[in-house]
């Protein structure tokens, strides 16, 4: 049966089986040693001269060939214990190996952090970068990360729904990835930039307390550090207030920043808060830096200070105005309830009007953000009005909304949290690919898989698509 490498601590004089990875290989005269890497860590295993034929075979091995041994544990001579690994004081004497498989020369060093290879030869062998040490480190707390944030929520009376991935295409700020229908050719479904409308959806349907791991996508430009797909911590309540939502989010925060990075300290507790207008004014800009009480700059990078900075910022503007479009647009999204007391301001000074919405700041970036909802039609038609739909607009794209509003629809507010940018910050990390198993390229490229690609014409046909190629400058 199997044994673990890191289970060889507790097997010493016992024969174990173990399987796994040839990380590195060392000569000395007559002994052959081999670092056997798995899941749990790294071993040393030895081969002696006496035994030819075992030696000879262990003298084919190259790093990253797939093993398979068996041999008995020994515990080192106390000056060639190794501090740095954990089983760093025993060793397995070979006595069978059998290759499992052999494998080509890895495209760049794998002993490595990784850092000094070109990203792009990194994505496009993902499955070799994801065997450093770092990668399996980062991929590993963020499975536990993962589970902290789904026991704290379902302990407190959350329910775990999944809401569909296609749905319908509405204006909500980024782009749709639009799916073609086969079945209704010419009609699309819409992959979602956030499951809001949906959670909204399950308010009105009574569930009272719902979150979601959710992927979420946005077909946007290049925009530095971001990816067309990405994942967030969605949650929504009925009968509550921003009050109740950010002190549930910020508990929530310590756990996970307490039980998953222990050596990186809160900067303070309770988070501090500040409104719009404050931030900007003391620091120009709405997610600023303070670890160690100093408004850092995002560019000073992770490695800077060990702390933790978390910051509530609130009262947004609820309406900004878009240079592109040359019209009011919504700051977060045109979900969001306005303060009571700016409700006046719709008609006569809507750039006055002030949302009931906050985001959560960690180390000078966003990692989250959330509202109270509007629950009234007559609100959100209001809202739609101010943002130029006309009635009809408003019906065909948010028809199904608006009539569920008609049906009881309670108070409702929620928070969702990059959990991409959130997990990167706490690892100490500098963008969101290293804490994601298979990234993009900046320009939303998949080069592991080559995608996106062409499809066959049988294809294209079937969906009632024609690709229309659009002529560059030479051809005009």
């Amino acid at each position: 049966m199997r044994t673990l490498v890191s289970e060889i601590i507790n097997k010493e004089g016992e024969k174990v089986e173990l399987m796994g990875w040839v990380s590195v290989r060392r000569d000395h005269g007559k002994l052959i040693f081999i670092d056997l890497r798995d899941r749990s860590g790294i071993c040393q295993l030895v081969f002696l001269s006496k035994d030819k034929a075992l030696y000879q075979a262990a003298d084919r091995l190259r790093p990253e060939w797939v093993v398979q041994v068996v041999g008995q544990v020994n515990k080192r001579p106390e000056n060639l214990a190794n501090p740095n690994l954990a089983t760093g004081k025993y060793e397995v004497l070979v006595e069978e190996l059998e290759v499992l498989n052999e494998a080509v020369a890895p495209t760049f060093d794998l002993g490595t952090d990784g850092y000094e290879v070109g990203e792009e030869v990194r994505m496009e062998y993902r499955y070799l970068d994801l065997r450093r040490e770092r990668l399996q480190r980062n991929l590993r707390l963020r499975s536990e990360g993962l589970r902290l944030i789904m026991n704290f929520l379902l302990e407190r009376g959350f329910v775990y729904v999944e809401t569909p991935i296609l749905g319908k295409s509405t204006p909500e700020g980024a782009r749709d990835y639009l799916v073609p229908s086969r079945l209704h050719q010419g009609k699309f479904y819409a992959l979602p930039q956030s499951p809001q409308q949906y959670k909204q959806l399950l308010m009105v349907a009574g569930l009272e307390r719902y979150f979601q791991i959710a992927r979420c996508f946005r077909d946007e430009d290049t925009r530095g550090d971001r990816q067309p797909e990405f994942t967030q911590l969605d949650l929504e309540m009925s009968f509550t207030s921003e009050e109740e939502v950010m002190n549930l989010c910020e508990e929530l925060l310590i756990y996970l920043s307490e039980n998953l990075v222990p050596e990186r300290k809160l900067a303070q507790k309770p988070f501090p808060r500040l409104t719009y207008k404050e931030a900007m004014e003391k620091y120009n800009t709405d997610k600023p830096d303070l670890r160690n009480n100093v408004a850092h700059s995002t560019s000073s990078g992770q490695k800077s200070s060990p702390e933790l900075a978390f910051l509530w910022v609130s009262d947004f503007p609820l309406f900004e105005y878009s240079e592109t479009e040359k019209r009011l647009v919504s700051m977060h999204h045109p979900f969001t309830h306005p303060k009571e007391e700016d409700i006046e301001k719709l008609d006569s000074d809507p750039r006055a009007v002030r949302a009931r919405a906050y985001d959560i700041v960690l180390n000078g970036f966003e990692v989250g953000g959330g509202s109270i909802r509007i629950h009234r039609r007559d609100l959100q038609g209001k809202l739609f009005a101010v943002l130029g739909l006309s009635k009809k607009q408003a019906e065909e794209q948010f028809g199904h909304l608006l009539k569920a509003f008609e049906y009881g629809a309670p108070p409702h507010g929620g928070i969702a949290l990059g959990l991409d940018r959130l997990f990167a910050v706490l690892f100490g990390e500098p963008n969101i690919r290293e804490v994601t198993a298979f990234p993009k390229t900046g320009d939303g490229r998949d080069l592991l898989m080559n995608a996106p690609s062409e499809v066959s014409k049988e294809q294209l046909k079937e969906l009632g698509i024609e690709i229309k190629k659009s002529k560059d400058k030479s051809d005009k």
